[in-house]
């Protein structure tokens, strides 16, 4: 042969040759799926960029993940799994990634971050769900939960904290989860309006992307405080600022037609918790919560006088139309506000029992039924669709007990207060605004659970670790930056 010949590919560019072998992949793989009918053969590529993404850059993986959530579908596999896809497999695959590369570069996650009160807070409710799950009701189901609230942590807190540091981490945040989520609102959106947008057919048009229209409501109100403050961090009239401003109008349109009570207050009640951040209220704001929460405890539960609000069985039902909705929940005859009272009711006879360790993480919907109100019981009751206590902090009571509670609530607390004090001690105005909008979204998924139970749902549950993290974060971040201004001074 020729010396003037090359004997190999080697006049062919790198990443072209690269393309070229992966594109004979995809194709071999669509053709192959097509051809046996075996159409997992199809997914072969997107398995093998991943493989290659992992062994390259892992981050990329960090922000398809987040690209993802909006997009997730639940899946009910054999023998009563479940899973979400494609964010679990995605969330565990990242967490044994982080762990690998933790262990290689023990300074990847910072000491200062790892001793943050909030981390601490965080291992501590973390730590405390293996003694209620040694006495668990279910030790298997315990261990399920166990497992799955793990690697939500180390995904979505600890990876979070070593992705995003600063503002410029928050933008990319922002736009890997605001693509997708306004995508599936628009769809939504679209297929609602073949059915006027009415009350009783918001079910139908949600499938894949959202279980019910709460999970719907609840991820946009969640999301809407970044969306709020990311568009000032463009030029006004551009076109990014534009479409992020037509995009809050969408969220909230969208918001108003999945009739969802919860998440319209979130919405409001997000308003009044700017202005308490802002007038330094949050403490304050803390301690009458806990005080008008536990009178009201206090009073339903002396001489049983929650007995005088039971319910007509007859007259507890659905209702097709939004405004005869709310006259029932005032009425005392929403099914679905009732049916709450009747699993709330269950669940403090079981905290009664068992308030030291509770029933074990996940045990609440196999044990509740033996500790209802009959007189509090709706056409619904018998739970076809096998969902929750409905409210989350009575539910981590129910399962990890008061301790369990106490734990979560500090968490929670300590993250606010921090955040409090990081918004008037930061002087960056975008850092500013994402430490506000990371505190309001946070404040929205703690009252949405009030009647919710939602951190175990990767729509609201990657949220809330991931604001937790941030949070924690730019609270770092900003401190090394002041003492670095202190030293040069």
């Amino acid at each position: 042969m020729s010396k003037n010949i090359p004997s190999s590919f080697s006049f062919i560019p790198s990443e072209l040759l690269l393309f070229g072998v992966f594109a004979c992949i995809v194709l071999a793989s669509v053709f192959g799926a097509v051809y046996t009918e075996m159409y997992f053969l199809a997914g072969f590529p997107a398995v093998l960029l991943l493989g290659y993404l992992a062994v390259v850059d892992f981050r990329k993986i960090y922000y398809l993940l987040l690209f993802s959530i909006p997009l997730s579908t639940e899946v009910v596999l054999p023998n009563g799994f479940g899973t979400d896809l494609p964010t679990e497999p995605l969330t565990v695959g990242l967490m044994l990634l982080f762990l690998l590369f933790w262990f290689r570069h023990r300074s990847a996650v910072k000491a200062d971050f790892l001793k943050h009160p909030v981390t601490l807070l965080l291992l501590l409710h973390w730590g405390w769900m293996v003694v209620p799950m040694l006495s668990s009701a279910d030790p298997f189901i315990s261990l399920k939960f166990f497992l799955a609230k793990s690697w939500y942590i180390v995904t979505f807190y600890f990876l979070t904290g070593y992705m995003i540091r600063d503002a410029e981490d928050v933008r990319r945040f922002f736009w890997a989860v605001f693509i997708t989520l306004i995508l599936t609102v628009v769809v939504v959106l679209i297929r609602h309006s073949t059915y006027g947008f009415s009350f009783e057919d918001v079910y139908r048009v949600l499938s894949p992307f959202y279980r019910n229209h709460v999970s719907y409501a609840a991820i946009m109100a969640v999301f809407i405080p970044f969306v709020w403050f990311v568009r000032q961090w463009y030029p006004a009239k551009s076109l990014v600022y534009i479409i992020i401003a037509a995009s809050t109008v969408i969220l909230l349109i969208a918001i108003q037609l999945s009739y969802t009570r919860a998440a319209m207050g979130a919405v409001l009640l997000s308003v009044a918790a700017y202005w308490v951040i802002r007038l330094k209220l949050i403490k304050p704001a803390i301690l009458i919560a806990a005080v008008v929460v536990v009178a009201g405890l206090g009073w339903m539960s002396s001489q049983n006088t929650y007995l005088d609000f039971a319910p007509q069985y007859e007259k507890t039902i659905s209702h097709t139309r939004f405004d005869n909705l709310l006259e029932a929940t005032a009425q005392g005859e929403d099914i679905s506000t009732m049916e709450r009272f009747y699993r709330w009711i269950a669940g403090f006879y079981m905290v009664g029992e068992r308030p030291l360790t509770g029933f074990g993480p996940g045990n609440f919907l196999e044990q509740y039924k033996a500790y209802t109100v009959s007189s509090f019981r709706t056409y619904v009751s018998h739970n076809p669709e096998q969902s929750g206590i409905h409210c989350y902090y009575l539910m981590i009571s129910v399962e990890q007990g008061l301790p369990g509670l106490l734990f979560f609530l500090l968490m929670s607390f300590a993250a606010l207060v921090y955040g409090e004090q990081l918004y008037h001690r930061v002087r960056d105005r975008q850092t500013r605004q994402a430490v506000m909008a990371t505190m309001l979204s946070f404040i929205s998924i703690l009252i949405l659970c009030v009647i919710n139970d939602l951190i175990e749902t990767d729509k609201i549950g990657s949220f809330f670790f991931i604001n937790m993290a941030m949070l924690v974060q730019l609270d770092i971040t900003d401190r090394r930056q002041n003492a670095l201004k202190n030293d040069a001074a």
